[in-house]
């Protein structure tokens, strides 16, 4: 069996940004990940992929794109049929998080960071 995977929507090489962090610290505490985001780029080791490429066993989706851009999204993430979406602060999103729970997917308003610190991810 495979391992769970956390997929890093929002996946950048910007070493500013959360998701840059994100992806780092979960890698460094031995989650499995992919990383999907607008630019190539290399994140720990693992290859930024662009557009909405087919992914397998994904567990969670930890989500740094805002709500503006978030709709665009949509399918591809209910496609993956994750167990839980993570809305990292400033992702936001009433209707996203409705259209998760209506597909049976829990919509976690968390911190990915704070959750690995707290190891309760």
């Amino acid at each position: 069996m495979n391992d769970p995977v956390t997929l890093v929507l929002g996946a950048t090489t910007n070493v500013d940004r959360y998701a840059f962090l994100a992806a780092n610290r979960l890698h460094n505490a031995g989650h499995a990940i992919a990383l999907v985001g607008i630019k190539t780029g290399l994140v720990a080791q693992h290859q930024i992929q662009t557009g909405k490429p087919p992914l397998a066993n994904i567990d969670t989706v930890t989500l740094y794109v805002g709500p503006k851009n978030q709709p665009e999204w949509y399918d591809y993430v209910l496609a993956l049929r994750p167990r839980r979406v993570i809305f990292n602060p400033g992702t936001e999103n009433t209707a996203f998080q409705t259209l998760l729970t209506d597909h049976q997917i829990a919509a976690v308003e968390a911190c990915t960071l704070v959750m690995l610190a707290a190891k309760t991810y």
